[in-house]
């Protein structure tokens, strides 16, 4: 059996290892519930979409990091030690990458309702990249910049009409999103012909990011086709040219033995031929190419240990395992029903024997990790390992009934380092009055 996580192994003692580490000796170190992440897995897959970017579009554009997929000033010091660009969509990511030192010019700015706040934080760091979401925001920014005398570099998110095949709740690329102007209707032409005779703004680009979690590559090439289509007809009709293009992220990864995920190179790969296609039979220049990975950079490279409490079976109904953890820290299930694989800690390729469901503790009936899981016999103090958290779990965790949110832990060749320190109760009512 495989885990789904292909940094996991199992150690001499039978426990689970993740980058040369005992996950059992690293829950008695720093305690559980905890975020444990590979840092070389994180690495590698860094260098797995640059080398892509490399080899099938001669290195003609930048790999950002979707950092809402996991952020904290860590991570943003490896993004750039590994060259990457990042995505950012609030004030406080990009506060945060600041912080960490990330260069401002590699960090685009994202999210449909920026305040002039963070307009302003954005524009006084020179961040590289604003990504224009509305009317609203075009004419604050262009407003902002003149007042500061500044020009900004600007992209639009353009919703290309594509309905990806995800959870509605993560599909962002058809007409009825919150998310940015339409192809359809008119609206992304009418934006950036408004946005051309702006003073203080460059239109440098356009962006579309059509859904998370995607397993197939013909969503993605659809959108290159009408994203480039639509640069091409720009330069037609308006004379204006569209030097960048951002094709987003949203490429599936494995959490259960179900999903079916693709290579990640190759979705630059399938997106750098339409690209060069389109080029070529509209006779317009090959754009300089973004891609947003995030959830596929961090979430196989994390698991999240608990230590189990009680066991409580209703005969004939159903078996709750509970844990010291539970929607604080992994929100996923009560918003998407989001599924999970868990393992014993110890001896984890152990036959599973019992269906049971895994259980948080907070005070909510829907706080469920895993809904009827396969798994060993599993006694009072056991330690559980849920895989594939390493995104969208640290970042949408929360205090709700006052529990303090998790340390992460890094580990790398049998070492292990926090990037995170774990809440104390003293934090939780830091900013009380």
């Amino acid at each position: 059996m495989d885990f789904v996580m292909s940094c996991l192994s199992v150690g001499e003692n039978g426990n689970l290892s993740i980058g040369g580490c005992d996950v059992a000796a690293l829950a008695e170190e720093y305690g559980t519930p905890a975020y444990i992440m590979d840092e070389e897995q994180i690495r590698e897959n860094c260098r797995v979409y640059n080398r892509a970017m490399q080899e099938y579009y001669g290195g003609n554009g930048i790999v950002l990091y979707a950092s809402k997929a996991l952020s904290c000033k860590y991570i943003y010091r490896m993004m750039k030690e590994e060259n990457m660009g990042i995505d950012v969509v609030s004030g406080g990511e990009m506060y945060t990458a600041l912080k960490a030192g990330f260069p401002a010019e590699r960090i685009y700015f994202h999210g449909n309702n920026k305040t002039d706040d963070e307009l302003k934080m954005a524009l006084e760091n020179g961040v590289g990249r604003i990504v224009v979401d509305n009317v609203f925001e075009l004419e604050s920014l262009n407003r902002l910049s003149g007042e500061m005398g500044k020009t900004a570099d600007i992209l639009f998110r353009i919703k290309p009409g594509i309905d990806a095949h995800t959870h509605s709740f993560i599909r962002t690329g058809q007409i009825d999103s919150k998310f940015g102007v339409s192809l359809e209707n008119g609206e992304a032409e009418n934006i950036i012909k408004m946005a051309d005779d702006m003073e203080n703004l460059n239109v440098v680009g356009v962006h579309c990011h059509i859904g998370s979690q995607i397993f197939e590559l013909e969503p993605f090439e659809l959108a290159a086709e009408k994203m480039m289509t639509f640069i091409a007809d720009l330069k037609d009709k308006y004379d204006i040219s569209i030097k960048e293009l951002n094709l987003g992220g949203g490429y599936g990864i494995k959490y259960t033995e179900g999903d079916t995920p693709i290579d990640y190179d190759k979705y630059i790969q399938a997106v750098s031929k339409v690209v060069r296609r389109i080029s070529e039979e509209r006779g317009i220049p090959l754009p300089y190419i973004v891609m947003e990975p995030g959830r596929s950079i961090t979430a196989e490279t994390g698991l999240t240990v608990y230590r189990v409490g009680a066991v409580k079976e209703i005969p004939g109904v159903r078996t709750y395992i509970s844990v010291d953890g539970g929607m604080g820290d992994n929100p996923r299930y009560i918003l998407y029903q989001s599924e999970y694989e868990a393992v014993r800690v110890n001896n984890p390729l152990a036959e599973k024997t019992v269906t049971a469901t895994l259980a948080g503790k907070g005070c909510e009936s829907g706080d469920i990790l895993i809904k009827d899981a396969k798994l060993p016999e599993i006694k009072v103090g056991d330690l559980v390992a849920v895989l594939a958290t390493g995104a969208y779990n640290y970042s949408m965790a929360s205090n709700y009934n006052r529990i303090p949110r998790l340390p992460i832990v890094m580990v790398s060749g049998g070492k292990s380092r926090l990037a995170v320190k774990r809440e104390s109760y003293d934090d939780l009512i830091a900013n009380d009055l």
